[in-house]
């Protein structure tokens, strides 16, 4: 699989991300983590959506860290700081699944809380069914886990597919900052921008919306569909910190309140943002997980 990396020097002097860089082999990939917080603290793993890194997180990491958690952000591969895969069809979902189950299983990850969000939750809420023992809580904001079976997608990510897949221009701070209710700094649009300095660094997000299943023969359809049943079963628990302003994910919180057993009773979060809410309300965001969790253990 030939993959190219970022350079370092991309990564100097980014705004509020000064955190350590912790790396990993993952089937002859390097893929890129933050680790923060006490080591024997309970683990936070948060996980990034499309076109975005670790550093969406870069607000949520200290306060979750600051309650004594371990708070573990990865890159996934193509994205930020982790290895890139040239070929836009070296990416599939399932290749997804099995590079974060690794990961999981390299760092012995155990009594997980998943703090996850736009592609983050499609790969981390089959991730937690899949593993279940590993996982004790979840925390989904501004995402889903769609099979196809769903009907018709909204205009608007038919819309962000399209882009995605043929327009030559492909600006991955403006689209993050599309998605916000704030405008990015320069520094700020600087580090998004940062882990992509070419056209070829950009193949994994480029990917990522047509994997989506919008059918229900997508090759991802049936693992969850298997997901959702798991989820339908899941007891521990589940909290939503949707926000008001997402034309993609709206509605679908009340969906896993509805179905998920370990949602019932939640005080369920409603935050003032876009899709990109970590950007909007991540203060907010870090302390309903740690709420949350003190209230768990």
């Amino acid at each position: 699989m030939k993959h190219i990396r970022t350079p370092d020097e991309r990564f100097k002097r980014l705004p509020n991300y000064p955190f350590e860089a912790n790396y990993l082999d993952i089937d002859g990939l390097r893929m890129h983590y933050v680790d923060e917080g006490p080591k024997d603290g309970k683990v936070v793993l948060m996980l990034h959506g499309e076109p975005s890194w670790s550093y969406l997180y870069r607000y949520m990491i200290p306060v979750c860290a600051a309650a004594g958690h371990r708070v573990i952000a990865p890159d996934l591969i193509g994205f930020g700081k982790s290895d890139k895969p040239v070929n836009i069809d070296d990416y599939s979902y399932q290749s997804h699944m099995n590079w974060m189950t690794e990961f999981i299983k390299q760092l012995n990850l155990k009594d997980i809380t998943l703090v996850c969000q736009d592609w983050g939750s499609l790969i981390g809420l089959r991730l937690a069914a899949e593993n279940e023992a590993s996982f004790s809580a979840i925390v989904l904001g501004n995402g889903m886990l769609p099979t196809g079976d769903e009907g018709v997608m909204p205009k608007v990510f038919k819309a962000w597919q399209t882009f995605a897949r043929y327009s030559p221009w492909f600006p991955i701070a403006r689209i993050i900052e599309w998605g916000s209710f704030k405008s990015l700094s320069k520094d700020e649009r600087r580090a998004y921008d940062a882990p992509f300095p070419s056209a070829a660094h950009k193949a994994g997000a480029r990917a990522f919306p047509r994997l989506v299943p919008t059918d229900g023969n997508n090759p991802a359809s049936e693992a969850n569909r298997a997901a959702w049943e798991v989820l339908k079963q899941w007891n521990k628990p589940f909290l939503t910190t949707f926000s008001n302003g997402d034309p993609v994910t709206r509605g679908f919180d009340k969906l896993f309140q509805k179905v998920v057993p370990g949602a019932q009773g939640q005080p369920h979060v409603k935050l003032n943002g876009g899709h990109f809410l970590q950007e909007d309300a991540g203060t907010e965001f870090a302390q309903a997980v740690n709420e949350l969790l003190a209230r768990s253990l």
